[in-house]
């Protein structure tokens, strides 16, 4: 087994993705850092979410308990047609340092489940983190899992959210311009 510490955004996509990367010879240890969730109800009830979860499943779960939204917004907001892929790499760096910091060998991210997210660009952060902090990174494709996470949700009464987190997905969730 290789230890994994796993940037993990909530409960949900952490199901799925916790039992595939056991079957896979990983030992993940969750990490949640996501500075990008607003507003702060909707970051205080995922990490809940996500401590009910690991509390139902023993899974060792590290919480990064700083809401850090106006890093977040200063990284993004000049660059907002790329936040994306800021907001990857800051969670990403952030998780790449605290897996070196505890001498975890790899690394890697539940964002890999959601077939909304950009694969291609979470990997290359991934493998471009990996390099620079001498890990690896567990750039396996999760998403077959995606349905399997949503029913494990329900199953386990975990709260579900309905947008990435962020504010500019939030906007773009609900308003439509005219």
């Amino acid at each position: 087994m290789m230890d994994l510490l796993l940037h993990t955004c909530c409960g949900p996509c952490a199901t799925s993705s916790t039992e595939f990367l056991l079957e896979q010879g990983y030992q993940p240890t969750m990490y949640y850092y996501n500075p990008n969730i607003h507003p702060y109800k909707e970051w205080e009830r995922r990490k809940e979410s996500l401590e009910k979860f690991a509390g139902l499943k023993e899974i060792p779960l590290i919480l990064e308990e700083e809401y850090e939204l106006s890093a977040f917004l200063q990284q993004t907001l000049p660059h907002e047609l790329e936040r994306c892929g800021f907001c990857y790499r800051m969670r990403l760096d952030k998780t790449a340092r605290k897996a070196q910091a505890l001498g975890f060998p790899a690394f890697g991210t539940t964002l890999l489940i959601s077939p909304y997210q950009n694969q291609e660009l979470i990997c290359a952060v991934g493998q471009e983190l990996a390099a620079e902090y001498n890990l690896t990174f567990c750039d396996l494709d999760l998403r077959p899992g995606f349905r399997r996470s949503q029913q494990l949700a329900r199953e386990y009464e975990l709260y579900r959210q309905g947008y990435c987190g962020c504010i500019f997905s939030e906007r773009d969730r609900y308003y439509k311009g005219k």
